[in-house]
């Protein structure tokens, strides 16, 4: 999409990418909201994504994600696109791995734009390609002894 900028607070952010991680600590919302801070930004939309405690009919007891090592460069090819597809002034993603309980934050995405439809958009494609697309696993053990590993995200 080209675009044309009328005032020079709308040219492109020099790397409107600021944070990517896969951590095995706790994420912090006030961190990515921070990351994705930018004054020609006028909406910022940002999805939590966190451990709820059913899947499918079934109590969830515990559950753990699991990671490639390629998975952080996969965050990175799938952040490029939705660069290039929207008017991204600034994004973040940060997914956590390792054993979590009911109510931790699994993933937490932002992404500022000039305007909060674009936002909206933007956040929606990130978390949704991050969810199909990343090599992130999800291993739930459910009260009634089964366990289900789902692939990505």
């Amino acid at each position: 999409m080209a675009n044309t900028y009328d005032h020079p607070g709308e040219q492109a952010a020099q790397d409107p990418i600021r944070l990517l991680a896969v951590r095995d600590s706790p994420l912090s919302l006030d961190e990515v909201f921070r990351a994705v801070g930018d004054d020609a930004a006028g909406g910022t939309a940002l999805f939590v994504g966190t451990v709820r405690n059913h899947d499918g009919g079934a109590d969830v007891d515990a559950l753990g994600y699991s990671c490639h090592p390629t998975a952080e460069a996969e965050m990175r090819r799938i952040a490029e696109k939705v660069v290039a597809d929207y008017p991204v002034r600034a994004l973040a993603a940060v997914h956590r791995v390792g054993d979590l309980a009911v109510g931790d934050l699994a993933v937490v995405v932002a992404v500022s734009c000039p305007h909060r439809g674009e936002a909206f958009e933007a956040c929606r494609k990130l978390i949704d390609d991050l969810k199909h697309e990343a090599p992130i696993w999800k291993h739930q053990k459910f009260s009634d002894g089964t366990e289900e590993w789902v692939g990505a995200c």
